[in-house]
């Protein structure tokens, strides 16, 4: 039985398949997901440097989301900050991150909880990895060493 609703954020840049992997983990947990793209400035602030511009990642997300049909079941939302909406809206019950944001999904918890709501179930998406076994990331691509899809990209 799916939840009712469900919070899952990134920055999305150079869109590729761990991150579909990671929207699909979302919309199998959830009714209703809230997707979230960090904004330009929150991912300077995050240190992120070259990447594409939020209408760019937001359009890649919302164009795989209509390809997938699950456009209607989604709530795109820019993110500014590392919880979104996970502190205040009390009807989101899980949040799907990676290892690299579970830090964040815990403090919401805990946050949460002294707000007296109800804490989330988090759910953690393992990495995509690559052809050579490594994970796929968006800085691997913008490097030239793999392509969206996760294969090397070799240059003899």
């Amino acid at each position: 039985m799916k939840l009712p609703l469900v919070a899952v954020g990134g920055t999305f840049d150079h869109f590729h398949k761990g991150h579909e992997y990671l929207l699909l983990k979302a919309f199998d947990l959830g009714e209703v997901v809230i997707v979230g793209v960090t904004s330009d400035e929150f991912a300077k602030k995050a240190g992120k440097k070259e990447i594409q511009d939020f209408n760019q990642r937001m359009g890649q997300v919302k164009a795989f989301l209509i390809l997938q049909n699950l456009i209607e079941r989604a709530r795109l939302i820019e993110l500014n900050d590392a919880f979104g909406p996970l502190l205040e809206d009390p009807d989101i019950c899980g949040v799907v991150v990676t290892q690299e944001t579970l830090a964040n999904a815990e403090r919401a918890n805990l946050i949460r909880v002294k707000k007296n709501m109800a804490p989330l179930k988090i759910f953690v998406q393992e990495f995509l990895l690559a052809e050579d076994g490594k994970p796929i990331s968006s800085s691997r691509i913008r490097n030239k060493e793999i392509d969206e899809r996760g294969y090397l990209l070799r240059t003899d």
